[in-house]
């Protein structure tokens, strides 16, 4: 009776020791997969944020950009009209001298349907077309530069060539209350937003202003003391303050 006493307490203890070692091995085996699994975790955080400083310095690393797109604008065309919509076209190329700062040269177009000084004294051309160019060049700075977006501002100088008399039917643009064809000054300004698809392909975003500095012609009557009547003309100036917005694709080239 003693002996089986003796060989329960003994099989007790055993299977205790058992419990025990089998415990530990899982604890330790517990704890090691836990290292393991967050020795992997830091290695792919790691990983992914060297490929995302890669793809920074790919992305911006870039020596050229060519960007093309459209647009629109708010245009007054005339010293007492009202602003007419137009669309645009726009196209730049800039050139990086540093990671943020480029040289910028830009060319853009506006189409619309411009309108007569009221009352219409031509009502078969209520609304001629229009059309103005831009040529200018400037200097962009981008101030913000991540793995998906980048925003950048732009200052450009340059010359407007305006063309009102295309579509008055012969008539000239002053005719009609719209400003006088020819070349004048131009400038704008503009921050772009721009989405990176790829590191050398991005969609940009630009609200922009457009000043222009185009001329009507005042026409005013003066009288001699001998009952002649006399047209004198005169040239009339003043900024035309123009708002509206470019969105296109960026492709980005070259090296510094």
């Amino acid at each position: 009776m003693c002996d089986v006493r003796k060989f329960a307490v003994r099989m007790v203890v055993a299977g205790l020791t058992v419990g025990v070692l089998a415990g530990g091995m899982a604890t330790a085996q517990t704890k090691k997969q836990k290292k393991d699994e967050l020795h992997v975790h830091r290695e792919t955080n790691a990983t992914r944020l060297a490929r995302i400083r890669k793809t920074i310095a790919d992305t911006y690393s870039n020596k050229y950009e060519v960007i093309g797109g459209g647009g629109f604008l708010r245009f007054r065309n005339g010293e007492y009209t009202q602003r007419n919509d137009e669309v645009t076209w726009a196209a730049a190329f800039n050139d990086y001298l540093t990671k943020k700062l480029a040289v910028v040269g830009d060319a853009r177009g506006s189409f619309g349907r411009g309108h007569q000084q009221m009352p219409l004294f031509y009502p078969q051309i209520a609304r001629p077309q229009i059309n103005e160019y831009t040529f200018m060049g400037g200097a962009s700075y981008r101030f913000y530069a991540e793995e998906k977006w980048a925003l950048s501002a732009q200052g450009l100088v340059g010359a407007g060539w305006g063309l009102f008399s295309g579509g008055a039917k012969g008539l000239t643009g002053p005719q009609v209350g719209m400003w006088q064809d020819g070349i004048r000054p131009a400038f704008s300004v503009g921050v772009s937003a721009d989405y990176n698809l790829y590191p050398n392909l991005a969609v940009r975003f630009t609200p922009t202003y457009v000043g222009t500095d185009f001329t009507s012609v005042q026409t005013y009557v003066q009288t001699s003391t001998n009952g002649v009547v006399h047209y004198n003309g005169g040239n009339s100036s003043s900024i035309q303050n123009n708002l509206g917005f470019n969105i296109g694709v960026v492709y980005r080239f070259g090296h510094r």
